[in-house]
């Protein structure tokens, strides 16, 4: 059995929550809008079309901003095809996924529908095919005061007030051959600065995201990254980062460690906008908005050149184990690990879609393993994220060598004269070692000796780590209680391997 110490401190604080890294993302493609969000033939639709069982988990599920409409989608998307009266829209082939589009969702529909579960629309402006002039014109119609054509239109649509889109990505995975319009660094930096410095000219005000690599292991990584923000470092406010896990060649013991590699992506992303910084003599710190990340067996996928041309097809519709959960939940502490420097993050996608939330057309809806360490991670983070200081056993990988047994990271969110709740997220990367956990927070708060009880241990975690739910075993894997004890200042528990946990903490004593 491996042992694990870890201590907490306020002194070592990384930086507040932020709302924006529980993000996620509605693309068209596959099933993720129709029969996904959208069933307008589903017992459970509302009047617009909606799935209210999915609104439901969408809510539960504590997403906060969400994407819109790609993705690879939206590199050769028409905006125009999605508004208006449903019956007028066009029917068109996306390029991206080989799909019939029908356009029954678009503009309006998703930001009505981004209101009605509580999220904040992030929307994406297609500049593979279409460039600075379609942009403007979008975001003339989200934003604009009616009195010009494009904002008189969203009136004559049935939406007078403007939608107030603030979060504007400037395209998606540019750097990208898969890409409709792929450009290099030079190309898409060029078209980007003409894009935001357009686009400000709207609103000065806007947050803009300029496209970072689509991974760390794209061949231009780093010069991307420069080349784009010494030309639009002015004109942006965040870089976008995607990444996508998988067991490579069964190497689960390089899988479970995958947050290594995101760790050290946003380090890399850091160091050169910092870089670009210095250079120009700027105090400005540009923002990583990691908008795209999950686990996907890409491994097991052929393409989007194989892909037969059909309406709404099952698509990447992956089934989670615990393994994955494990995965995700580590994943999500290292973006709040780094919530000092990134500033939104977006699960890919939302429904069916390599999906937290899958649904039957007609039927069922239900929550995926990884659904469950991001609802409580994003229910119960609050206030400041901590730096732990971790002592543990360490685990040998083949992809990122010696790494920590643990993953570990906490938030702590002092309420003043009412005492302060303390939430510790752990996620032990072994598949065959328990970890004997001591949780030291005697620092913490400054509260008196004793004053911390504990609130609950959940714990997700099964004798067989390849378990999963379905439509016909929704519960299959669900978090349970843990076996979490507190003595004085002293938490000690027994962490299985491959497993997830959340420990609330809260001061029984008021200062």
């Amino acid at each position: 059995m491996g042992r694990a110490t870890v201590r907490l401190d306020p002194a070592f604080a990384v930086g507040p929550v932020r709302p924006r890294l529980f993000g996620s993302f509605v693309e068209h493609m596959g099933r993720c809008v129709y029969t996904g969000i959208y069933e307008p033939s589903h017992p459970d639709a509302d009047e617009l079309g909606f799935r209210t069982d999915v609104a439901h988990l969408v809510r539960e599920l504590g997403v906060t901003v969400v994407r819109y409409p790609g993705g690879n989608f939206v590199s050769n998307y028409r905006w125009e095809d999605g508004v208006g009266a449903k019956a007028d829209r066009p029917t068109q082939l996306d390029l991206a996924w080989r799909s019939v589009e029908t356009n029954q969702v678009g503009t309006d529909d998703f930001v009505d529908w981004a209101r009605s579960v509580g999220v904040e629309p992030m929307m994406a402006v297609n500049l593979g095919t279409r460039g600075p002039s379609e942009a403007v014109e979008l975001l003339l119609y989200c934003n604009g005061d009616p009195g010009t054509q494009w904002p008189d239109r969203r009136a004559q649509n049935g939406h007078v007030e403007p939608h107030d889109v603030r979060v504007w990505c400037l395209g998606n995975e540019m750097d990208g051959p898969w890409q409709m319009g792929h450009k290099t660094a030079e190309e898409y930096a060029r078209v980007a600065e003409e894009t935001a410095r357009a686009m400000r000219r709207v609103d000065r005000d806007l947050e803009l995201v300029a496209c970072g690599s689509s991974s760390r292991g794209m061949p231009t990584f780093g010069t991307w990254e420069r080349v784009v923000l010494e030309r639009c470092f002015d004109l942006v406010d965040h870089v976008s980062a995607h990444a996508y896990y998988e067991p490579l060649d069964g190497d689960v013991d390089s899988f479970l460690a995958s947050a290594e590699d995101m760790n050290r992506f946003i380090q890399s992303v850091v160091a050169t906008a910092d870089h670009v910084a210095a250079v120009r003599g700027s105090d400005k710190r540009i923002m990583v908005s990691f908008d795209e990340w999950n686990v996907w067996r890409q491994q097991g996928f052929d393409g989007e050149s194989s892909l037969a041309v059909r309406e709404a097809p099952e698509l990447i519709e992956d089934v989670y184990d615990v393994t994955d959960a494990v995965v995700v939940g580590s994943l999500l502490a290292t973006l709040l690990q780094h919530a000092d420097r990134v500033s939104m993050a977006c699960q890919a996608q939302l429904v069916n879609v390599i999906a937290p939330i899958m649904t039957e057309p007609g039927g069922a809806s239900w929550r995926q393993t990884i659904y469950h360490p991001f609802a409580l991670t994003a229910r119960y983070a609050r206030g400041m994220v901590l730096r732990p200081a971790v002592v543990c056993d360490r685990v040998d990988t083949a992809a990122y060598g010696p790494v920590d047994q643990l993953v570990v990271t906490a938030t702590l969110d002092d309420t003043g004269e009412g005492g302060a709740d303390l939430t510790v997220f752990f996620a032990n990367r072994s598949r065959t070692e328990p970890v004997e956990l001591t949780l030291d927070v005697a620092a913490a708060v400054g509260a008196a000796p004793g004053d911390w009880t504990l609130v609950e241990h959940l714990a997700l975690y099964d004798d067989d780590p390849t378990a999963t739910n379905t439509r016909l075993e929704p519960d299959r894997v669900v978090p349970r209680p843990g076996g979490a004890r507190t003595e004085g200042d002293t938490l000690t528990a027994t962490l299985p391997p491959t497993s997830w946990h959340c420990i609330r903490l809260t001061e029984a004593v008021s200062r």
